[in-house]
């Protein structure tokens, strides 16, 4: 089982987010969101593997989101860098096993700048770094990308240092175009060109306002597309999660319904996005939906009331206990 044969067969499914749903139950604090928990408390990030994996997901990505020197050392934790990136993408590949594949998952470092061939350099050590801590992954995913330049060094590493399959994801705040100008269009055809075998979309906006992205995309390039937008609702005004007043410890009313997620899935296929995940926001009951729909869960039946049938002796005590 590879993932360029699960693409060519049929839409593969990736699981949800990770770090804003471990701030919520406690494991992380808001603000930096970096991995570290790897090595604090495994069991929580084990744990979240495990429901994407029962709900449906047929990929589990590496909890290493802001996993690099550069990001770690703003919390203290550079000189453990490798030993989080070996850890966290040995919670994920002990969870998968043999019945899903193992993403390794490189990000953003916040220390691009285009001018500066020196940062660059530094970079591309970090994106090593965390490549050869990450050993034993099925391929790569480079997400969350706000500079196109950024994204085509993740690349070139990966090609590089591992030789795997890259799915590369940008991400689009307010405007529509990268921070250093370069349209979705653009980014899908460049990275595409550059070797990228699957290029698309992640985080910051909801299903609604990832579309548009997502159709630049498709009529971009052929290559095979992914979207993993958030499960937290944006708007026109403020289209990026990150830029709201509910970010970052308000969202829980922004939360989109399983059905609305299920609804982007079947939207997503239909327009061409070959890999189908999704990004903060999403849990376990998202991606069941979202397997349901795609038909890669089975479909369980829902208990309803019968108005004519008496109430049984047990459902009679159940109700008492909670008037009580």
């Amino acid at each position: 089982m590879n993932i360029m044969d699960m693409l060519a067969n049929d839409v593969v499914l990736g699981d949800g987010g990770y770090i804003v749903e471990l701030e919520k139950r406690g494991y992380v604090i808001a603000g930096a969101f970096t991995p570290e928990l790897a090595l604090e408390n495994p069991d929580a990030i084990q744990e979240l593997h495990r429901e994407f994996l029962r709900s449906g997901s047929e990929v589990l990505q590496v909890m290493a989101f802001y996993g690099s020197r550069s990001k770690l050392e703003t919390v203290g934790q550079a000189d453990r860098t490798f030993e989080i990136n070996q850890k966290t993408t040995q919670i994920a590949k002990d969870v998968a096993g043999d019945r899903a594949l193992v993403a390794g998952d490189l990000s953003a470092t916040w220390t691009w700048d285009a001018d500066d061939k020196a940062a660059q350099t530094r970079i591309a050590g970090m994106f090593d770094e965390q490549i050869e801590a990450q050993e034993g992954v099925d391929f790569f995913i480079g997400e969350t990308f706000w500079h196109l330049g950024e994204a085509l060094l993740c690349l070139e590493r990966i090609k590089a240092k591992s030789g795997l399959p890259a799915m590369i994801t940008m991400s689009f705040r307010g405007e529509t175009v990268t921070d250093d100008g370069y349209t979705a269009a653009d980014c899908a055809r460049i990275l595409a060109d550059a070797g990228s075998e699957i290029v698309g979309v992640n985080c910051m906006r909801d299903p609604e306002h990832s579309y548009p992205l997502l159709h630049e995309m498709r009529d971009a390039t052929d290559a095979y597309l992914a979207a993993q937008p958030v499960a937290h609702r944006t708007s026109d005004e403020v289209p990026w999660f990150t830029g709201t007043s509910a970010f970052p410890d308000k969202l829980e009313p922004t939360q989109m319904t399983r059905y609305e997620m299920a609804d982007y899935a079947v939207k997503a296929k239909a327009m061409g996005v070959n890999f189908i995940g999704a990004c903060c926001g999403t849990v376990a009951i998202h991606v069941r939906e979202m397997a349901k729909v795609l038909g890669k869960f089975e479909e369980e039946e829902v208990w309803q009331p019968d108005p004519d049938s008496p109430m049984s002796e047990t459902e009679f005590n159940w109700e008492r206990r909670q008037e009580t």
